[in-house]
C-alpha cells in the first residue's frame, strides 16, 4: 500500500473515491447490521419474536416492508463519512508511520509500529467524521413508521439540522468515546493486517503485486476487523441509535446485564459479510486507483 511517490492530497483522493465506492456497494450489510445491532432481547414476561434474523432475513423484511431502496438509508451521510474518514485514516497512515520509525529507517517496518500509526489515524479520522457518522446511523435505525407517526428525520441535511435544533451542536459527536475506540481499533486491524499480509504474501514466490494479493489482503483485513471491533461496534450502535444510555460504560453494563456476552456479537456475520466485503471493494478499487492516478501522473 505504501507508494513514496504518492502525495497526502493524492492519496487522499484515491482513498476517499475507493472508500464510497466500497460505502455506495456494500451499505444494504451494513443497514441489516445496524438494526440486528439495536434490536433488544425480550425480557420478562416479553414472548414477542424477534423482528429480524439473520442477515438476508433482516435484508429480506427491511425491503419488504419499507422497500428496496430502504436498504440504502443513511448512503448520503455514508458517502459524507467516507470522503473524510476514509481520506484521512488512509492518507495520514503512511506519513505517521514514517514519523514513528524516521524517514531514514530502512527495511519492513515492524508490526507494533504499523498499528500504532493505524490506531492514531483511526482515532484522529473519526473525531473530525463523527456526526456523519451519527446521522448515517439514526437514519438507518429508522424502520416503516406507522400511518399519522411523524418522521424525525426527512433526510441528510435535515437530520444534521434537527439534531443540532433539538439538541444542540454537541450532540453531533454523541457515541465519540465508542467510536473513537471502535474505528481506531478497527482501523489498526484493517490497515495494519493488510499491510502484513500483503507485505507477507509477495514473499512468497509465484505471488506479486496483482488483484488476488490485494483479494487475499482485503479479506483478512477484513477478518481481523470484525473479530476485533465488533463489541464496541454494538456499544456505538446503540448509543447513537438510542438516548436512553448515560455514557458508555452504562450502555456497556445493561447490554451484557439483559442480554449476556454474546450480545456484544449480535450482528456478527452480517458485521463480516459487509467489512470483508468492504475492505475488499475498497482495497481493490484502492490499488487500481492508485495505479491509475500514478499511469496518468508519472508514466506518460
Amino acid at each position: 500500500m505504501a507508494d513514496l511517490k504518492f502525495s497526502f492530497a493524492e492519496t487522499f483522493l484515491c482513498s476517499a473515491f475507493a472508500a464510497c465506492f466500497a460505502e455506495f456497494c456494500t451499505i444494504p450489510l451494513d443497514t441489516a447490521k445496524v438494526r440486528l445491532q439495536l434490536q433488544k432481547k425480550a425480557v420478562g414476561d416479553e414472548v414477542n419474536l424477534p423482528k429480524y434474523n439473520g442477515l438476508l432475513g433482516t435484508m429480506a423484511t427491511i425491503a419488504k416492508e419499507e422497500g428496496l431502496s430502504a436498504l440504502w438509508k443513511g448512503i448520503i451521510a455514508g458517502l459524507h463519512r467516507q470522503c473524510i474518514y476514509g481520506g484521512l485514516r488512509i492518507g495520514l497512515y503512511e506519513p505517521v508511520k514514517t514519523f514513528l520509525v524516521g524517514s531514514d529507517y530502512v527495511g519492513d517496518i515492524p508490526l507494533y509500529q504499523k498499528i500504532l500509526a493505524a490506531l492514531l489515524t483511526g482515532a484522529l479520522a473519526i473525531a473530525v467524521a463523527n456526526p456523519t457518522d451519527l446521522v448515517k446511523v439514526r437514519l438507518q435505525a429508522e424502520g416503516k413508521f406507522p400511518v399519522g407517526v411523524v418522521r424525525r428525520y426527512y433526510g441528510t441535511l435535515d437530520a444534521y439540522y434537527t439534531i443540532v435544533r433539538q439538541e444542540g451542536l454537541g450532540a453531533l459527536w454523541t457515541g465519540l468515546g465508542p467510536n473513537i475506540a471502535r474505528n481506531a481499533i478497527v482501523n489498526a486491524a484493517e490497515l495494519a493486517s493488510y499491510d502484513q499480509v500483503k507485505q507477507t504474501v509477495l514473499k512468497i514466490p509465484g505471488f506479486s503485486d496483482n488483484v488476488l494479493t490485494h483479494l487475499l489482503a482485503g479479506l483478512g483485513a477484513g477478518f481481523f476487523a470484525v473479530c476485533i471491533g465488533s463489541p464496541i461496534d454494538v456499544v456505538k450502535s446503540r448509543m447513537m441509535g438510542d438516548s436512553g444510555y448515560k455514557n458508555t460504560l452504562d450502555c456497556f453494563i445493561k447490554t451484557l446485564k439483559n442480554e449476556g456476552f454474546l450480545a456484544f456479537y449480535k450482528g456478527f456475520l452480517p458485521n463480516f459479510s459487509r467489512l470483508g466485503s468492504w475492505n475488499v471493494v475498497m482495497f481493490l478499487t484502492l490499488e487500481q486507483a492508485k495505479k491509475a492516478f500514478r499511469g496518468e501522473l508519472y508514466y506518460d
